[in-house]
């Protein structure tokens, strides 16, 4: 994949799999058997462009394995369509599992990359009719297919907003009844999660979340733990983060090293209860 060797200055990230599952994950691989726990997520729990990101701090302060389950762009879908993944999710005595996007994943309206959520597959019969003036075929990610929706019309993007939240709703806690018995949901952000009715903002990690659907999974977790941006990691900026030059815009937008310190302390206390 293109982000595992992009250049000079880059992260080495080790890439592994585990069990008959396609995904790729961030090594240095650890071993799904005895006593350990699981990090499910998307780009910020791989740790893109973070030396030790907080699966591998968490590991150094548990002392015991911690799988870095996070996946590049991913939504609840990759880990749905993957039961190797789910069934290791299962076995691990604690599993973390962010608040992933809801933009990346398939619905009524459009499909994703089966693996590769943000890639934006096709728009179905419905979405063309409700769209009748946009060329689909223009697209290759789900971002900037919803953007130019919501740029065209507010009122109609709202109602296929609608479809994806109820639909990330439904996957996460499907996700989340067959990982382990102890689930921590961590929200992992630059901001809290939003009252519901809210314009949506497309450009704010997980896009289209809001508090309204945070409180839906509740129920299904052991505990819920919210990590916004502090001013000291934002201060911090890019500073301890490795890319090539190609990447410094991406990085720009990930968090950095002292914000992965700040979700370990905040996690750490949590996790220990309920090992």
């Amino acid at each position: 994949m293109a982000y595992v060797h992009p250049g000079d200055g880059a992260l080495d990230y080790s890439p592994c799999r585990y069990g008959m599952s396609k995904l790729v994950f961030r090594g240095p691989q650890r071993s799904p058997a005895g006593v350990f726990c699981a990090t499910l997520g998307g780009t910020e729990t791989y740790g893109k462009f973070v030396r030790e990101p907080y699966p591998t701090l968490l590991e150094y302060e548990l002392e015991m394995p911690v799988l870095n389950l996070g996946c590049v762009n991913a939504g609840p879908d990759a880990f749905l369509q993957d039961p190797s993944i789910l069934e290791i999710a299962s076995r691990a005595q604690v599993a973390v599992i962010q608040v992933m996007g809801a933009q990346n994943l398939s619905n009524r309206y459009y499909g994703v990359h089966p693996r590769r959520n943000d890639r934006f597959l096709s728009a179905s019969p419905l979405l063309r009719a409700m769209f009748q003036e946009v060329d689909f075929t223009e697209f290759h990610f789900t971002r900037h297919m919803l953007q130019t929706l919501q740029a065209i019309d507010a009122n109609r993007f709202e109602i296929v907003a609608e479809e994806l939240r109820a639909s990330w709703v439904r996957r996460m806690q499907k996700v989340m009844e067959r990982a382990a018995t102890h689930k921590v949901v961590v929200w992992m952000a630059g901001r809290a999660p939003p009252k519901p009715g809210a314009r949506t903002d497309l450009h704010q990690d997980p896009i289209l979340v809001d508090a309204e659907m945070i409180s839906e999974l509740k129920s299904y977790a052991s505990a819920y733990v919210e990590c916004v941006v502090s001013p000291a990691a934002r201060a911090e900026g890019m500073r301890g983060m490795a890319f090539a030059p190609t990447e410094a815009q991406a990085a720009r937008e990930m968090p950095g090293p002292a914000f992965h310190r700040d979700v370990v302390r905040a996690l750490l206390p949590v996790v220990n209860m309920l090992i």
